[in-house]
């Protein structure tokens, strides 16, 4: 007849198995869902293309784009740290430092941060692109709305209004932003 103990021992290495397996199986999955979430946002990302080339003006805005000014010379000059591409955003939770966040997400967390302690109300993604120096053109304002949007989706920003983003309740001030 086996021990007690002998029974335990083998029901617990079942059960660690089981979770291992089930944790493999959830990377697994959250691999995958990051991978589908990319595509489909660079599918939204197309389609408002098409449609601002389609739009009545005829998309004039390829010509704003491909006449540089005195601002797209001095972003060239000046090194720059991108985002990784493909990076992660994890699940905001208590205690998270923002330093686990690339150095776009985190530019686009500071700012909001200063118009949250200076009880100012929400940015739109063009207001965003604004502040950064950046053109408010449909293919850079996209790219900025494709962050936050990744950022509203993980907990770290809010968006209360269609567009209009805010630091979300959790990340108020938290994770060594400075």
């Amino acid at each position: 007849m086996p021990s007690v103990v002998g029974l335990l021992e083998q029901h617990e290495l079942a059960a660690r198995r089981r979770v291992d397996g089930l944790r493999e199986e959830a990377d697994r999955i959250q691999a995958e869902l990051a991978a589908a979430e990319q595509e489909w946002q660079e599918w939204a990302i197309a389609r408002r293309r098409v449609g601002t080339v389609l739009a009545p003006d005829g998309g004039n805005i390829a010509d704003e784009e491909a006449a540089p000014g005195p601002r797209d010379a001095d972003a060239r000059s000046a090194p720059r740290q991108a985002a990784k591409p493909k990076s992660q955003v994890p699940v905001w939770r208590e205690g998270l430092a923002w330093s686990v966040l690339s150095v776009d997400y985190q530019r686009i967390l500071e700012v909001l941060a200063d118009r949250h302690r200076l009880h100012q109300g929400p940015l739109t993604c063009q207001e965003l692109a604004v502040m950064f120096g950046l053109d408010a053109v449909p293919a850079k304002v996209e790219a900025l709305r494709s962050k936050a949007k990744r950022l509203v989706a993980r907990g770290w920003l809010a968006e209360r209004q269609p567009g209009r983003f805010t630091l979300a309740q959790g990340p108020d001030g938290q994770g060594g932003a400075s």
